[in-house]
């Protein structure tokens, strides 16, 4: 049985077009790989089999890695499960104040971050209601703030 090129081409839109029924964003690569290979093959037609399962696999490799390693996106922009980050630089104004340094305020946000807008805070100063802090830290359910 020879196979030429547009059977590589047919199995690459076959197995990318799987990947919308199978979401795993794996079988599009393969797919990729194999319509490499039916270019090449169309290009130099006396590919021998064995060659041009190999070059399939090797591109589909390159490709799956290509995708892990340079492309797939790196960050998760909502920041889901990452307190922290979702709150350390959030400025919000003091609603109730201290008498003294490391005494427990409250601060409120102009939007809910993580699910409540207002907060318990602290800072190195005593706070003052009415003024604007910005989140330096966050340890628990209490935010460390700075005044600006």
């Amino acid at each position: 049985m020879t196979i030429v090129w547009w059977h590589w081409l047919v199995l690459g839109f076959c197995l990318i077009g799987m990947e919308l029924l199978v979401p795993s964003f794996t079988i599009i690569w393969f797919g990729l790989g194999a319509v490499v290979v039916g270019l090449l093959v169309l290009l130099v037609p006396v590919l021998p089999l064995w060659l041009q399962v190999l070059l399939w696999a090797a591109a589909s490799v390159a490709f799956t890695l290509m995708w892990f390693k340079y492309l797939k996106p790196r960050t998760d922009r909502t920041h889901a499960g990452q307190s922290k980050e979702a709150i350390v630089g959030e400025t919000g104004i003091i609603i109730r104040g201290t008498a003294d340094s490391y005494a427990k305020g409250k601060v409120r946000f102009r939007i809910a971050i993580l699910g409540a807008d207002e907060w318990t805070c602290y800072a190195d100063q005593p706070l003052t209601v009415g003024e604007t802090v910005q989140v330096e830290d966050i340890e628990g359910q209490m935010l460390k703030v700075r005044k600006l």
